[in-house]
């Protein structure tokens, strides 16, 4: 079935005339076509040799702020856009997995997702051209004259095959285009919502004499029902009932001759029932007539209507379901209701729409409300994405005695969900034992970095001059126990603040020691002793915020890069610099949060990375000055400068050490990661470069699996096209490396790398990466070594 399709194109609207006829068409930016691979089918890699494979493990992607940027297929696969990114989610995964792959192809935001059928979808982007290709071209443009338009809808006249287009925009009205032969002719122009109109949907025939229903909602926070029907020839005397009286489609016949009479006044709520009328060519020599009129308003958002989406047909029932989302952070469902009147001579019947449900206004998507909804699982799940990028979802279970729900009985409760960053995903740390990921995004302030600790602590840096510590809660140990995620329970767990919370005018999380009154709604809903399932995203953000505990001072600028030695004992931070003066590291103690020797001097830019050596006897830092600098442990007065090297050409981004401390490899613009080595384990002065490896790309990216598998050293880089090298080398033999595997779009990123990191594990044939990326994605990767 073809879904709706929307595109948002700055002052016209492209009309696409004919259909999709390749089997396997290529992908095209910014608007592309492409087969989508069966969910359980393996991601794959390109390998240098037949020893490595990699699989993606997980997921973190937000979904963008366009209305149409998602869709769902007849299958409950869900495609939207996250940044260039097209992610799919397969709503009906048992073991609700969440987001299983990303399509690459576009160069720009994706704005718009729609299915085409089962196995092909249609994007598009925020570019302004718009390039048809493989069988397809442009047959006419439509100009609006100066309004923008923002919401389509398509759809063919009951009967008929031919074409009826919505088109909503800054106008505040809907316009009708119809096609019978090979131009759409503007038809009709549908009056009274008093601001834009952002979202349309149209609900197809049920059964045999139903009209078709088009759905419109505007910024004014009202939804409009129209109903287009085939209008049948009746002369004047058969409108006039047995009784003398004058019928209802006697009077709209008259208000249609009336032509403009009926149009509501400027600032007022117009409910005009002036009916339209339409003539469409359905052949040859012949014409039918269709009319439009306007059937209800519904009214129930406090805030403007993002989307709307009519529930596939039910077993249950015929009766026609409205999804619609709104920036007052709620979700609707709205259904007739028959009412039963009595009349003089007997009894008649009329249907109303009312709210049948109400979801949202809770928690993190508040901000912003909702962008837009779907449907999911033929109609049993109704879910919506928020400001944020994250989703929410409620499915309906059967209700009373009945074994399939009805609009009547049925009874909605929430599901997990999805999340993900809805910006650059700038930093990323396992905790020491590998039981949790922690990631960092710009947001406010704009976090850099987060290093952890110890299971239970970490210090986070941002676009601010001071590092904060903050420490887990009573409920986040409780809920990562529950989930079997692991095993933090211990002596103090009941001595910890129960969670956090921020009062207005304040910037720092406070412990609370009790839940008070502005948390037991989410404590009541969700049983943080015995719930085995993960929090929502409201009760997330009211429970499980971590208190902070100490702040670190100390440099003059915003932080840039921090650092955790091996032992847990040292924090060391760097910030914005442009002089010699500000481009320093800062050591301290994890005890007392006071500074440890002199601060470590030496680049003359920003320093972008901060490395402890596996046994913390060096510290490694690089910087924009195109250098690293090497410092040696000096006892209780901090550490000393060593060594230096300028070898490369451009700024350096990364640096690692090797779980055995021989070695550090370091990756810079210039499109080379070079591999380090002490020439003499008796001088620290003296470490030279024993191996460049050449990258297509600028290397922005660099880490070591964190231990050895069959006597080779594993090496990844990431890349600036978002590409990740996989190498390896004899651990005698730091000198040969070899390039095994490259993880490509598909697999990895389609945009700069930031950070890469591998879990502490001692599985001998697995090793998990995680990746943080400039295309707003978090993604963990199983690296599997024959």
């Amino acid at each position: 079935m073809l879904a709706e399709r929307a595109e948002e194109v700055k002052k016209q609207a492209v009309l696409e005339s004919e259909t999709l006829t390749s089997s396997n068409p290529p992908i095209l930016v910014p608007t592309f076509y492409t087969p989508l691979y069966p969910k359980s089918a393996p991601k794959t890699s390109r390998k240098m040799t037949s020893s490595m494979t990699a699989t993606v493990e997980y997921v973190a992607a937000s979904t963008n702020r366009h209305t149409h940027a998602a869709d769902a297929s007849s299958s409950s696969l869900v495609a939207f856009g996250s940044a260039k990114l097209i992610a799919l989610w397969d709503a009906e995964d048992p073991h609700d997995r969440g987001v299983h792959e990303t399509l690459p192809g576009h160069e720009a935001l994706v704005t718009s997702v729609r299915f085409i059928d089962g196995a092909r979808l249609i994007s598009t982007d925020d570019k302004v051209e718009v390039d048809l290709h493989d069988g397809l071209e442009e047959t006419q443009t439509i100009i609006l004259r100066g309004k923008y338009p923002l919401s389509l809808a398509v759809t063919t006249l009951p009967g008929t095959q031919a074409t009826i287009l919505a088109i909503g925009g800054t106008d505040r009205s809907v316009q009708i285009w119809t096609r019978s032969e090979t131009q759409f002719v503007n038809s009709a122009i549908l009056s009274g919502h008093e601001d834009w109109v952002k979202a349309l949907a149209f609900c197809p025939p049920r059964s045999d004499g139903d009209p078709l229903i088009l759905a419109s909602g505007s910024q004014d926070a009202t939804i409009r029902l129209w109903n287009v029907e085939a209008l049948t020839s009746k002369s004047p005397e058969s409108l006039v009932s047995e009784r003398g009286e004058v019928s209802d489609e006697l009077l709209d016949a008259f208000e249609a001759s009336l032509g403009d009479l009926g149009e509501g006044e400027e600032g007022g709520r117009q409910i005009s029932m002036k009916r339209h009328v339409l003539t469409v060519r359905t052949g040859e020599n012949s014409t039918r007539q269709f009319s439009i009129t306007f059937d209800a308003l519904l009214i129930g958002h406090e805030a403007g209507v993002t989307s709307l989406s009519w529930r596939p047909p039910q077993q249950s029932s015929s009766i026609p379901t409205l999804l619609s989302t709104s920036t007052d952070s709620s979700l609707i469902l709205w259904s007739p209701s028959t009412i039963i009147t009595s009349a003089v001579d007997g009894a008649s019947s009329t249907s109303i729409w009312i709210n049948r449900q109400r979801f949202g206004d809770i928690g993190g998507q508040r901000l912003g409300g909702f962008v837009g909804g779907l449907w999911t699982r033929g109609g049993m799940e109704a879910s919506a994405w928020g400001w944020s990028g994250g989703w929410r979802r409620w499915r309906c279970t059967p209700g009373g005695d009945t074994a399939i729900p009805s609009v009547q009985n049925e009874t909605w409760v929430e599901v997990g969900a999805i999340s993900g960053h809805n910006a650059p995903v700038r930093g990323l740390s396992w905790s020491p034992g590998g039981e949790y990921l922690l990631s960092a995004r710009p947001d406010d302030p704009h976090t850099r970095g987060n290093t952890s600790l110890d299971a239970l602590r970490f210090v986070s840096i941002a676009d601010e001059k001071v590092a904060r510590v903050f420490e887990a809660p009573r409920e986040f140990i409780q809920v990562l126990n529950n989930l079997g995620a692991a095993d933090l329970s211990g002596g103090t767990v009941e001595e910890r603040p129960r969670a956090a919370t921020v009062a207005p005018l304040q910037l720092s999380n406070k412990a609370v020691t009790e839940v008070g009154s502005d948390l037991t709604e989410h404590t009541n809903s969700y049983d943080l002793i015995h719930s085995k399932r993960r929090p929502f995203e409201g009760e997330l953000a009211a429970i499980t915020l971590w208190p902070e505990i100490e702040k670190v001072f100390g440099h003059g600028y915003e932080s840039i890069s921090s650092a955790v030695s091996n032992s847990k004992k040292l924090f060391a931070s760097a910030c914005k610099a442009t002089t010699p003066e500000h481009a320093v590291v800062r050591v301290y103690d994890t005890e007392r949060w006071q500074p440890i020797g002199q601060p470590l001097a030496g680049h003359t830019l920003t320093v972008t990375r901060i490395v402890f050596s596996p046994d913390d006897r060096y510290v490694l830092t690089v910087s924009r000055d195109r250098a690293w600098r090497l410092f040696v442990r000096d006892g209780d007065n901090g550490y000393l400068p060593v060594a230096a090297d300028r070898s490369h050409a451009r700024i350096i981004w990364d640096c690692a050490w090797a779980p055995q401390g021989d070695v550090f490899a370091t990756a810079s613009r210039d499109k080379t990661v070079r591999i380090w080595r002490q020439q003499d384990t008796s001088k620290h002065d003296k470490w030279t470069a024993i191996a460049t490896l050449t990258t297509a790309e600028a290397a922005t990216a660099v880490a070591f699996a964190s231990s050895e598998f069959g006597g080779r050293r594993i090496l990844f880089v990431g890349l600036e096209s978002g590409e990740i090298f996989v190498y390896s080398s004899p651990i005698d033999d730091a000198t040969q490396w070899k390039q095994q595997l490259t993880l490509d779009s598909r697999l990895a990123h389609v945009d700069h790398i930031h950070h890469l990191a591998c879990r502490p594990s001692d599985d001998p044939a697995t090793i998990q990466l995680a990746s943080c990326s400039e295309d707003n994605t978090l993604k963990l990767l199983s690296v599997r070594i024959a």
